[in-house]
């Protein structure tokens, strides 16, 4: 039987987790559909998530069909948790998108949609509770299709809207054809003449469809179960399943991370070619850029290839056999000769009809529970790499200090944040051992208070928070460059390392490059260069996240291994990786301040309809909070107004509106770019390193650190 991994999508309260359980129910896998109100659906695990009756956590269930197998993963709605959204949609065969026919499109449906077409995962719309007081019919799809710029094709519509007995009425009518039309010049053509054949007609939906050119709606109710099993039937009809060769090199991407009973690390995974099976040694890492299995395999090599001498680098990036091999523990992972760790696969559990069951092997197209690979991440690839992990929503914009409560220790909450971090990694814990304090980055208050009831529930750690901060990043604004050489002008380490800045395009993010041979010292050097660029950039000038930078290497050099006869190797006299990640940080903020930088503030496009007649209160406002309107529109007797705003003033934007608006007002906002911040002191972010803008107090802190 095919397979299809289905992704449930909406915005907060649309109906998925509901939906989710009348999919179960009626493909025959549960005698009763689960209430979010009760507590008692299957996805819905968490304590926190039964209590608060939200998804946090993607979760995973599986029904069968007629002719397909159907691995269900029902995602978070809320826009504080989209970072469990993006790590599903690399896995997805095909969607199906949620609204609400009462609340109608929302800021975070017009998200997920702009990314599902870019992605160009086929998608159904299914619009949810017709059976609810002011639930909307054709009204709502043509505001879905404006509001989505997405082409919908009604498969039929609802009847008896805002009553128990409303219901879907399914049938191809003149307006689906017409979209389907618009993609299709043959088709276009037949219908210009009048006669399409019905067969040609679904053929042509199936085909686009599964292209992601067109998006079939559907009307119907996850509590009365109206329209149910026509959305089933579109599901197994229209969307593509799985494909990929159990005989083909094993390759799956994990998308997922939980923590077992023993606190043993589980991996979700999708295989995408190949076989998984139990006791297998598997290669995983991000090895797509070569920059997980590069780093880790580094950190191996320091004491060993490095110190081997000019001659040890002649190879490029070539090692040696003998390079890692630390065991075969869950814990310990051995680092194979090309740079990425393995492991050995212990257990393997695979879906069926709502709960997950043990196998000895899984196929292509399964989804996967993985014990065994303890140096496992979200997003590392398992044997042959699928595609590089990428980012699909906006980063995080708010950071908070955590601030333990009493009986909650420093060390042991800096320990649950960080397995907090495994599995979700945008979190981005940064400990400040100077100040000793821990802070996190977030996507908005409620995950806040996920995070502090999830310490206090699963870890036993009562803690408070500061008021949330927004997050800044800084650019360069022009070249430096920067050399220190080994041995001369007081120089402590036995490095030499020249660096230049220069400014990228936005987006591109941090590029390293080298233009000195790469033989001209072991490779581990080089690495543990690139390595602490990459890390010393994440506090700049005014101590924010430095990016859209390129980093050029222009000097390098070493002095070769010494040792005397019959004694060990002498590191007083020899470089190690040690003086190349003690000198890098000088070198690079060095050659950051001579090219200088820019500091900027993440801005939110805004959607504000509002009565026109208080249009007079709101635009002073929005010029207060240093917003900028870009367009204005009439929508009736409302105003529409699109423009920016800083992320610092969104809230207060959000709290002010409805005393402006008689409470009418309609706001969306979403991340849309960085942009300079030009009014008022440039916003500074306390150092948590050993600070290399001040030298004295750096080596001070190093050569300390390297006397203990």
């Amino acid at each position: 039987m095919h397979l299809l991994n289905l992704g449930i999508l909406a915005h907060v309260d649309a109906g998925k987790t509901s939906l989710t359980e009348r999919l179960l129910h009626t493909a025959g896998v549960i005698d009763e559909p689960g209430s979010v109100d009760d507590g008692s659906t299957r996805t819905d695990t968490l304590a926190l998530e039964r209590r608060r009756g939200i998804t946090i956590k993607s979760a995973v269930v599986s029904f069968p069909l007629d002719s397909v197998t159907v691995n269900l993963l029902d995602t978070p709605g809320h826009p504080d948790f989209i970072a469990e959204v993006e790590r599903v949609l690399g896995v997805l065969d095909g969607a199906v998108l949620v609204v609400s026919a009462v609340e109608g499109v929302q800021a975070q449906t017009r998200v997920l949609m702009r990314t599902l077409r870019r992605l160009r995962i086929p998608t159904l719309v299914f619009v949810n509770k017709i059976d609810r007081r002011g639930a909307q019919g054709t009204a709502l799809l043509e505001r879905m299709a404006r509001r989505l710029s997405a082409p919908l094709v009604p498969m039929g519509g609802p009847a008896g809207l805002g009553t128990r007995a409303a219901r879907f009425v399914p049938g191809l009518g003149p307006a689906a054809l017409e979209v389907l039309a618009e993609q299709d010049d043959a088709l276009l053509a037949a219908y210009l003449d009048g006669a399409v054949p019905d067969g040609r007609l679904h053929a042509a939906l199936a085909g686009q469809t599964r292209r992601a050119l067109v998006h079939p709606v559907y009307f119907g109710s996850a509590i009365t179960g109206a329209g149910v099993p026509q959305l089933i039937d579109g599901i197994e009809r229209l969307l593509p399943a799985a494909d990929g060769g159990a005989h083909d090199p094993l390759s799956a991407t994990v998308f997922k991370i939980e923590r077992g009973p023993a606190g043993e690390k589980v991996a979700y995974a999708r295989v995408f070619s190949g076989t998984l099976r139990v006791r297998d040694r598997v290669p995983y890492g991000r090895a797509a850029d070569g920059s997980r299995g590069d780093a880790d395999a580094a950190g191996r090599e320091e004491d060993s290839g490095a110190g081997a001498g000019a001659g040890a680098g002649a190879g490029g990036r070539g090692r040696g056999p003998g390079t890692g091999g630390r065991g075969e523990g869950a814990e310990a992972p051995r680092v194979r000769t090309g740079g990425r760790p393995e492991g050995r696969v212990t257990a393997l559990s695979v879906f069926e009809r709502a709960t997950d069951v043990r196998r000895d092997s899984a196929g292509a197209g399964r989804i996967v529970k993985v014990r065994g690979l303890g140096g496992v991440r979200i997003g590392d690839a398992l044997g042959v790499p699928h595609q590089a992990y990428e980012h699909h929503f906006a980063p995080p914009t708010l950071e908070t200090v955590v601030v333990p409560g009493p009986g909650a220790g420093r060390r042991s909450l800096h320990l649950a944040l960080t397995q907090l971090a495994e599995q979700d990694p945008l979190i981005a814990v940064r400990h400040d051992e100077l100040r000793g304090e821990t802070s996190v980055s977030l996507y908005g208050e409620v995950q806040k208070e996920v995070i502090q009831a999830t310490l206090a529930d699963e870890y036993g750690l009562a803690v408070t928070f500061r008021a949330t901060t927004t997050l800044c990043i800084e650019r360069p604004v022009g070249s430096g460059h920067a050399v220190e050489y080994n041995k001369k002008d007081a120089n402590p380490f036995l490095a030499t390392v020249g660096l230049r800045v220069d400014p990228a395009p936005p987006g591109s993010g941090v590029r390293f490059g080298l233009e000195v041979e790469l033989g001209a010292m072991p490779y581990a050097f080089f690495k543990a260069v690139e390595d602490t660029v990459r890390e010393t950039l994440g506090q700049g000038l005014h101590g924010w996240q430095v990016t859209d930078c390129a980093v050029t290497m222009t000097h390098c050099g070493y002095s070769p291994r010494q040792s005397h006869a019959h004694q060990r190797f002498d590191k007083s006299m020899s470089s190690t990786g040690y003086d190349f990640r003690g000198l890098t940080p000088l070198v690079l903020l060095e050659a950051l301040r001579r090219a200088g930088t820019q500091v900027h503030q993440p801005m939110h496009r805004f959607r504000l309809e509002a009565p026109a007649d208080t249009l007079g209160a709101v635009l002073p406002v929005l010029a207060r909070l240093d917003a900028v309107p870009e367009t204005t529109g009439a929508l009736g007797a409302a105003a529409l107004l699109e423009g920016t705003v800083p992320a610092a003033r969104v809230h207060e934007l959000e709290q002010r509106l409805p005393g402006l608006t008689r409470g009418e007002g309609e706001l969306e906002t979403a991340f849309d770019h960085y942009a300079p911040v030009t009014r008022g002191p440039l916003p500074e972010r306390p150092r948590t390193d050993h600070n290399p803008l001040d030298r004295k107090e750096y080596l001070l802190n190093v050569t300390r650190r390297m006397g203990d």
